[in-house]
């Protein structure tokens, strides 16, 4: 395995990778066969602290950074598991520690830490807007001391596995908002009691064993208590949120295109075809190390969007730019040690085929490679607005 540098976190890598040995490949490619939730696994990091790694020392956690948090998920992710089973919760933590009040903090924060509740959905997209977020139409209407939600969600992950959900509703109509990024709030979720009184949960099988869903609201009623932050704020605040999701979706990007280079590498040096192995071809060599050397220049973004992060300074377009090099970069690094293994590739026991899918995702969501280019070309170049 190379390990690129050394870091000032080897502590925790070699933590992390400990706690992932004892769920081995078997063990992932089982749950994957079963269309199953890694349970055990998710419960493991959580009694091991992994989990609460943003949570304040105060509350129960570590009140470590973006950067540690990003390290936890690409180990999960080059030791052959699947951070999408759990990442949820640590970018939704940073909306509810920066934007929530003493009170929310107080009640929710121990509780996550401890194991005790799960805050691992986040529900913004919808089917007729996409990322097109400020055009949402779910709302949420005050009504005395509670807010009344009726709308749709989709893709919104963990909703079977988790307590509590973030959700972004309209409290202002558009056309009443001087700024379209206006009249947006958001609220905690407790979804049990939600599935009791207005939201049906639709589960959508995919090509990934990732648990999503689309959700339907009816009239559901929640409290006012659990508006998180200002009224109309919402948007702004969940772009904590998103920023935190680009960033560690990188990192779980950079951990699988270690897992696909590692793969690869032990795999070409020991395959041996007319007579000689066939990482000696260079026609072989040079994909491996094209993705190689791309996964090194995301690490470096990531660190950089991280360090932005934790410092509180704008890091959007570093967020943006490290989830696009790392995506493309774990992708490259994907097919390349699929078409190097040949048949073997495709046989589930070598698990590349697996985290092959898995991979692939992350050229679609959170966000797809196309909005990140336009982001970068009107916000960061100055190019008129293409849309």
């Amino acid at each position: 395995m190379f390990d690129h540098g050394s870091d000032d976190y080897q502590d925790i890598r070699d933590a992390v990778r400990a706690l992932c040995a004892e769920f081995p490949d078997e063990y992932h490619r089982k749950i994957d066969e079963e269309r199953g939730y890694p349970e055990a696994f998710v419960d493991a990091l959580t009694k091991a602290g992994w989990m609460a790694a943003l949570i304040p020392e105060e509350y129960g956690g570590s009140g470590l950074g973006l950067t540690e948090a990003s390290i936890i998920m690409e180990e999960i992710n080059r030791s052959g598991g699947n951070s999408g089973a759990c990442h949820g919760q640590m970018y939704n933590m940073n909306t509810l520690i920066r934007h929530g009040s003493d009170e929310q903090r107080q009640r929710y924060l121990p509780k996550i830490a401890s194991g005790e509740l799960r805050l691992q959905s986040m529900g913004v997209t919808e089917p007729t807007t996409g990322t097109d977020t400020t055009k949402i139409k779910t709302t949420a209407v005050k009504k005395g001391d509670r807010y009344v939600i009726n709308g749709q969600k989709v893709w919104i992950s963990r909703v079977q596995h988790s307590d509590l959900m973030i959700l972004l509703a309209r409290t202002t109509p558009l056309a009443e908002v001087k700024k379209k990024s206006e009249g947006m709030s958001i609220f905690i979720v407790d979804i049990k009691e939600a599935m009791k009184s207005g939201m049906t949960v639709q589960p959508i099988l995919n090509m990934v064993n990732h648990e999503t869903n689309e959700l339907f609201f009816d009239n559901l009623e929640i409290p006012e208590e659990n508006l998180i932050g200002e009224e109309g704020k919402g948007f702004k605040y969940i772009l904590t949120g998103l920023n935190a999701e680009r960033t560690l979706i990188a990192a779980e990007c950079i951990g699988d295109g270690y897992w696909f280079t590692d793969r690869v590498v032990k795999y070409v040096s020991e395959r041996n075809v007319f007579g000689r192995p066939i990482g000696q071809n260079q026609g072989v060599q040079f994909p491996i190390a094209e993705a190689f050397i791309e996964i090194e220049a995301a690490n470096l973004m990531r660190f950089d969007a991280c360090r932005r992060y934790d410092a509180h300074e704008d890091c959007g377009a570093q967020a943006n730019m490290a989830k696009y090099l790392a995506a493309k970069a774990s992708w490259e690094a994907a097919n390349a040690c699929l078409q190097f293994h040949g048949g073997f590739g495709f046989a589930c026991e070598y698990d590349i085929e697996r985290k092959f899918r898995e991979t692939r995702l992350y050229q679609v969501a959170p966000i797809s490679t196309n909005l990140i280019l336009s982001y970068v070309a009107e916000h960061i170049l100055g190019l008129p607005r293409s849309f």
